[in-house]
């Protein structure tokens, strides 16, 4: 790839030759027909369904029908000139049993989807697991239960040997922090437990069914594997104080290096082993996890959304999220935020970059997921969501910034392509560059869509 050029008055910022651009989606978050073609209950549908856990009582029954109007989605993302469509496959979908027969008609719906996008000129980048687990495999204990690693792996399988000839790209698993602390730890996320050991417990065998699903991948002949990690700096509030210091280093090991140092450097952390200890979890780590969890991969895919600030408090009660982190607290920062009460801090994204890039090397970097929930109203068939320009522009600035510092990046994708079901919040939190109207399914390119549809055809900013 060539070296970025530096801007002028009266030049922008140009990305190198061959540089991604695209959008992702995940498939609990856009499709529907949750009980069409043969698909079983996910975790997140029977979470959905529990009172209290999801905002509104929404759902993802119909989510974006995403699975009967798909086409008309890859028309808009010609329209918008996407590179790349990074989506997930609904395991429910293809596995019903979670690790039984294969559900034709499942694998069906992705064949369809792929030979649009392929006829769209749009190349398919597709992740294995992006957090609907059958429900199935979680009464059989789901991730702390070692057997769904294995079963993940016949998944990789089972798909890759239907999709191998025409998806590039696969990613094995999006964001297990997420699935397995927001899912097992705080209890925020699908399946909704609370117990500090099975997040542990979740998170290793998470990695081990990384491992294991390279492996299958690779097997099956994929031209690139990757994984993606929700990442983010995080900063001491007194970068002076030691206590500060300290507190800094543990969320960064709860949040970061629990899942990077075993996937590129073979080994856990001594102060994440040492958590593992202290949970009782210790004993889920076998002989032989560790190497296959290092499996080589070609790209590490980083999901991005803000940084985080920590300091030291005496007293402080542990953030369920951070199992062990008693005694740390998160500090307000001196930034706009989103509608998710984010701060919005580009920076924080440039700096994690090279920080991967320095501390992780020989690993390419892509973006995999970026974006922001505005308010967004829909005015004479405009959103005019100028807010979100700026947060896309600031984030795709830090990027090039990154590629400038050193950092081997090979592409970035918005997210989302559409307004979803955004998990826990229902479907109040709208992120998408396209307008969704659940009551009508009418898309509606926002202006922030249209915005990137200019960066991508220039590979410019």
């Amino acid at each position: 790839m060539t070296i970025v050029e530096e801007a002028t008055d009266a030049r922008p910022l140009r990305f190198p030759e061959g540089f991604r651009w695209g959008a992702a989606t995940a498939s609990y978050q856009i499709e529907g027909a949750a009980q069409t073609d043969g698909r079983s209950p996910s975790i997140w549908d029977t979470f959905a369904r529990t009172p209290g856990k999801v905002d509104g009582g929404h759902t993802g029954d119909v989510a974006c029908d995403h699975y009967h109007r798909f086409a008309q989605d890859v028309a808009l993302m010609a329209d918008l000139g996407l590179g790349t469509y990074r989506f997930s496959v609904a395991w429910p979908r293809i596995k019903p049993d979670g690790s039984g027969p294969v559900n034709p008609s499942g694998l069906d719906f992705y064949d369809r989807l792929v030979d649009a996008l392929l006829a769209a000129g749009i190349e398919p980048m597709a992740t294995l697991y992006h957090w609907d687990l059958p429900q199935a495999l979680e009464d059989r204990g789901g991730w702390t239960n070692r057997d769904t690693a294995y079963a993940f792996a016949d998944l990789a399988a089972a798909t890759v040997a239907r999709l191998g000839d025409r998806v590039p790209t696969w990613t094995t698993l999006n964001e297990p922090w997420c699935s397995a602390f927001l899912g097992y730890a705080s209890g925020a996320h699908a399946p909704g437990r609370r117990d500090p050991r099975a997040a542990f417990e979740a998170a290793h065998h998470l990695l081990l069914a990384h491992g294991l699903g390279v492996s299958a991948l690779r097997a099956g002949g994929a031209r690139e594997v990757s994984l993606t990690l929700n990442l983010t700096r995080v900063t001491p509030h007194d970068p002076v104080d030691p206590h500060d210091r300290a507190a800094a280093t543990l969320v960064d090991g709860l949040q970061n290096r629990i899942f990077l140092d075993p996937v590129l450097k073979g080994a856990y952390p001594q102060d994440m082993r040492d958590l593992f200890d202290r949970f009782g979890a210790a004993g889920v780590i076998h002989d032989g996890d560790l190497a296959a969890i290092a499996a080589p991969i070609d790209l590490l895919g980083v999901n991005y959304y803000q940084p985080s600030l920590v300091a030291a408090q005496v007293g402080a009660p542990p953030n369920p999220c951070y199992p062990g982190s008693e005694g740390i607290v998160y500090p307000s920062q001196e930034t706009p935020v989103t509608a998710m009460d984010w701060p919005v801090d580009p920076t924080g994204l440039g700096d994690l970059l090279v920080r991967l890039s320095v501390d992780y090397p020989g690993t390419p970097l892509i973006v995999t997921e970026n974006g922001a929930s505005y308010v967004d109203t829909l005015v004479d068939g405009r959103v005019a969501d100028v807010a979100r320009i700026e947060y896309l522009d600031g984030h795709v600035r830090a990027v090039h910034d990154a590629i400038r510092r050193g950092a081997d990046m090979r592409g970035y994708f918005a997210w989302s392509l559409l307004d979803n079901f955004e998990w826990a919040y229902g479907y109040d939190k709208r992120f998408g560059l396209v307008y969704v109207d659940y009551a009508t399914q009418h898309r509606v390119p926002k202006d922030s869509a249209l915005w990137f549809r200019d960066v991508i055809r220039r590979n410019a900013i």
